[in-house]
C-alpha cells in the first residue's frame, strides 16, 4: 500500500511551513469487521521530514492517530525552490513518500 503524501511548504518570514495530508487507514487492532472478526492492527510507526536531506523532524506515532493524518510543522531556515520530503513507515513495512519546493 505504498502511499503518496500531498504536502505543501511555504516560507513565512525566517521559517518555512510544511502541511502533509497522509493516505492511511490507521487501524488500532481493536475494531471489529462486520462478521465479528478483529481488525488487524495497521498504523503509521514512523514520519520523517527532511529539507535538502537533512532531517528537520522526526517522530515516531502510534495506534491512537486518526485515519488520513495531518502533519503540520516549522522549521528555521528554508529558501523558494529548496526540496522538502516526507516519508512515513507503517507496522507493516510500507512506506509512502511526498516531496515539494518550497514556494
Amino acid at each position: 500500500m505504498a502511499g503518496k503524501i500531498r504536502i505543501r511548504a511555504q516560507q513565512q518570514g525566517d521559517y518555512t511551513e510544511v502541511k502533509a495530508l497522509m493516505r492511511h487507514p490507521m487501524e488500532t487492532g481493536l475494531r471489529k469487521d462486520q462478521a465479528g472478526e478483529p481488525i488487524p492492527a495497521h498504523f503509521i510507526e514512523e514520519v520523517t521530514v527532511t529539507h535538502k536531506g537533512n532531517v528537520v523532524m522526526h517522530a515516531y506515532w502510534g495506534a491512537a492517530v486518526s485515519a488520513n493524518p495531518f502533519l503540520g510543522i516549522q522549521f528555521e531556515g528554508g529558501a523558494p525552490g529548496d526540496e522538502v520530503a516526507v516519508v512515513w513507515t507503517d507496522n507493516k513495512g510500507e512506506t509512502g513518500e511526498g516531496t515539494t519546493k518550497i514556494r
